[in-house]
């Protein structure tokens, strides 16, 4: 009988299956740079805003290699239009507290029953975005989605080298209440208009009739890529999208018996997530510190210190090669 885990898994150092990045093409190059070009102006300002309208170091740093190819994929590779979403977008995360007051402490509230965490790797490194509407803890308010925001933050810190995507489990077994038709909107624009090219799959298991035709609802609000990547009722370890040891037992199938306590699972996941993001930063800055980086550079050193635990048992999260967190 496996021991009951309680932590967070530590990224792998690189995921049983190499994620496939096509090289681009000639004129995507070309695009690239155009895009590139428009940010990287001396003089460049945000447009509309009337103060502080130049980059800060952490937009920099946000505006990424990989970045700037994610909206130019999401704008099917028309530069003005990647430019204007990117733009929107860094408009957005300050209007929306990302560098300022959307905290662990603002959102921990939303976290207290576990409703929504982070465990495991799929087998090409996604990180394993759960959640469990029957444990809603709060009524519909902003910080709902504060904290969906927040979830989706850290996955992106837990991605290994080479990933940009993330995968949801969504559970709705035993009864919950449907989140409103405009929470769910708010929820889907949020996610197709500021995190675009970042859902890998969503994979949903125990549908009832009411959640069912609540998803065809909302349905006609996602975009056709995003249907594309929902998979109903898979079976996550026969059908080769995740490890055993990396996914839940209870309704997932895997080996991993997962029982949320929240005076563990929330400081190591907020340690371990803050962790590598003052990794990615000090060497972000030693290659440059400007926007256009890639993440595969900045987040390779980082993940070599990430040795695979063992999900089957409480031992010790490593957040860092010399100061570990100890969870057992």
């Amino acid at each position: 009988m496996s021991k009951p885990i309680h932590f967070p898994i530590p990224p792998p150092s690189k995921p049983s299956v190499a994620p496939h990045v096509p090289p681009l093409t000639e004129k995507q190059s070309a695009m690239y740079q155009t895009v590139y070009d428009h940010f990287a102006k001396p003089d460049y300002k945000i447009p509309g805003l009337e103060e502080n309208a130049e980059l800060m170091e952490e937009e920099k740093f946000w505006m990424s290699y990989e970045c700037i190819l994610r909206y130019l994929r999401a704008s099917k590779w028309k530069t003005e239009a990647a430019i204007h979403r990117i733009e929107d977008t860094l408009k957005w995360r300050r209007s929306y507290g990302l560098y300022t007051t959307l905290t662990s402490e603002h959102v921990e509230p939303e976290a207290s029953t576990g409703k929504q965490v982070i465990f495991g790797f799929t087998v090409d490194g996604k990180p394993g975005y759960y959640m469990f509407p029957s444990r809603q803890n709060t009524e519909e308010s902003p910080r709902q989605i504060e904290f969906v925001v927040w979830i989706l933050e850290r996955c992106i810190d837990m991605m290994p080298s080479g990933v940009e995507t993330v995968a949801l489990f969504i559970n709705f077994a035993d009864k919950a209440k449907n989140p409103s038709l405009g929470t769910a909107r708010q929820f889907l624009n949020i996610l197709q208009n500021h995190y675009p090219e970042r859902l890998g799959v969503a994979l949903i298991i125990n549908v009832p009739f009411l959640v069912n035709a609540f998803i065809k609802l909302v349905s006609p609000f996602i975009d056709p890529i995003t249907r594309e990547k929902m998979k109903f009722n898979p079976d996550v370890v026969k059908d080769s999208i995740v490890a055993a040891d990396n996914v839940m037992k209870d309704h997932w199938g895997g080996d991993c018996e997962f029982i949320y306590e929240h005076e563990k699972y929330w400081p190591a996941i907020d340690a371990m997530c803050k962790e590598r993001k003052k990794k990615f930063l000090e060497k972000w800055r030693q290659l440059g510190g400007t926007i256009g980086v890639k993440e595969t550079d900045y987040k390779a050193e980082a993940d070599l210190v990430n040795e695979k635990i063992p999900a089957t048992q409480d031992t010790i999260a490593v957040v860092d090669n010399e100061v570990p967190v100890e969870v057992a």
